[in-house]
């Protein structure tokens, strides 16, 4: 048989196959990919490092106070850059995460799921601290494939119980980091320091998330990218040809042969090694070209750069590219796609900018009383009765007091007013607003009031007052 593979010998069932799936038996196919070595597998070391510093590092930072990075959902309180987010301000956060997914739209039309290998979580995690660590206690990859079909022997049962429970022992600490930008690293460290029983839903919770992540690094594994995670399964709407993808130079490799001694060489430069395929942590042969289940790691660059590099062959046969500049040496980062997204992604911007820099740290409504009438009083001035609710949307304390700025008018609160508002707080209660007749123009007059604090206008606020018809 000619060992020479044409385009026409190249076997395309893979575009009616799962890799995780067994298509004989319909059972999960297990991976166990070689472990990588080469230069862009050191630099995504150096970037891991850097990123768990990050992720690890800031529940400790904190701005006037408050932590940089908050994500409260039970209470209803976010902190992001140091900007609080209570439920007055929910829009704003939900421009925020609109902002970030046209951003993720831009970013992957241009440069692919760079994202998926080298910030994601799940990527980072599982690729960079539990696959290392299953290497240490495994083996590379052809030990685990024995060890996994070997029987329940002492040496099986032992690496796997260490493995586990070193699994476990990780997998708490990520549930700690989780809860940290939950609750705040204040609450947590009372979590860690105090009994049990003084916190056990929050306990409790850092169980389950335990528990949960241990079956997601243990057992899910690759199948969170390519089952759970729908973003794969996006990149045949937000890639084009112009995208930078991991991609196998097919003008270049094109036909496939195994290597000969002493024999020239006529076929192209892919030598049909298998090295990219052995080293990919899920399954799939990047000679097939983009595909939903690679995630950008770059271990198949490494890989094949590795043995061009044995062969005296031009490293670069794998590589970040693009289909038209493989295909014709001519690609365009810019197009009418990206200037449209980056059109969209900076009006959001804008918009987010100007949100925040106009936005009050009070918000107050003020309604007059259903089926109430106007009051004439003895004086010959007119009140109208109001209820009120106003919301601190900082998080810290605020002692508001509420003016009239027009017409001149008093305030007169129902009972013994007490404006004190805590962090995220609300006040409400009842006033009655008092206007000289000769203040009131006409019937409805719209009357514009203001919560200060202290000589400081937080916020402006109109209602309306009804008067008899002279």
């Amino acid at each position: 048989m000619n060992s020479l593979e044409t385009p026409h010998d190249i076997d395309d069932s893979f575009r009616d196959n799962f890799a995780a799936v067994d298509n004989t038996t319909g059972k999960r196919n297990w991976f166990f990919p070689q472990k990588p070595t080469g230069k862009w597998h050191n630099r995504r070391v150096w970037f891991t490092i850097f990123q768990l510093t990050v992720m690890f590092g800031l529940p400790f930072l904190k701005v006037n106070g408050q932590p940089l990075f908050l994500f409260n959902i039970l209470e209803r309180k976010f902190i992001i850059f140091g900007l609080f987010i209570g439920p007055q301000d929910y829009w704003l956060f939900g421009l925020m995460m609109i902002s970030f997914f046209v951003f993720i739209v831009l970013f992957t039309t241009v440069f692919g799921r760079v994202w998926c290998g080298w910030a994601c979580p799940q990527t980072v995690f599982m690729e960079m601290v539990f696959r290392k660590i299953e290497y240490l206690i495994e083996g590379d990859w052809k030990a685990q494939r024995a060890l996994d079909k070997a029987p329940w022997n002492n040496e099986k049962i032992i690496k796997r119980a260490l493995k586990a429970v070193v699994f476990l022992a990780i997998s708490f600490l990520i549930a700690n980091l989780l809860l940290s930008y939950f609750v705040g690293i204040d609450r947590l460290e009372k979590i860690i320091i105090e009994p049990v029983s003084e916190h056990l839903t929050l306990f409790l919770g850092i169980v389950a998330f335990t528990v949960v992540f241990f079956w997601n690094f243990a057992w899910l594994r690759d199948q969170a990218c390519t089952v759970v995670c729908p973003y794969g399964r996006l990149q045949g709407v937000l890639l084009d040809k112009n995208s930078v993808v991991i991609a196998y130079d097919y003008k270049r490799g094109e036909p496939r042969e195994k290597l000969h001694k002493g024999k020239e060489r006529t076929a192209g430069d892919c030598i049909s090694c298998y090295q990219c395929v052995n080293v990919c942590p899920t399954g799939i042969d990047i000679r097939n070209g983009t595909q939903m289940e690679c995630v950008n790691c770059t271990a198949c660059i490494d890989a094949c750069d590795n043995i061009m590099e044995k062969v005296n062959l031009p490293k670069g046969l794998i590589r970040f590219d693009s289909e038209n500049n493989i295909a014709s040496g001519k690609s365009k980062l810019i197009t009418t796609r990206t200037i449209g997204y980056a059109v969209v992604l900076t009006a959001l911007w804008v918009a987010l900018g100007y949100a925040i820099l106009t936005r009050d740290d009070t918000e107050t409504t003020m309604l007059r009383v259903p089926g109430s009438r106007y009051i004439e009083n003895p004086d010959g001035s007119i009140s109208n009765l109001y209820t009120f609710k106003l919301f601190n949307k900082t998080n810290h304390g605020i002692n508001p007091d509420m003016r009239i700025l027009f017409p001149k008018g008093t305030l007169k609160f129902a009972g013994i007013p007490n404006l004190h508002l805590d962090g995220a707080g609300m006040v409400e209660g009842s006033v009655f607003i008092t206007i000289p007749k000769s203040e009131i123009p006409g019937r409805r007059t719209e009357v514009k009031l203001a919560i200060y604090a202290g000589n400081e206008k937080l916020e402006e606020f109109k209602t309306t007052f009804i008067a008899p018809e002279e």
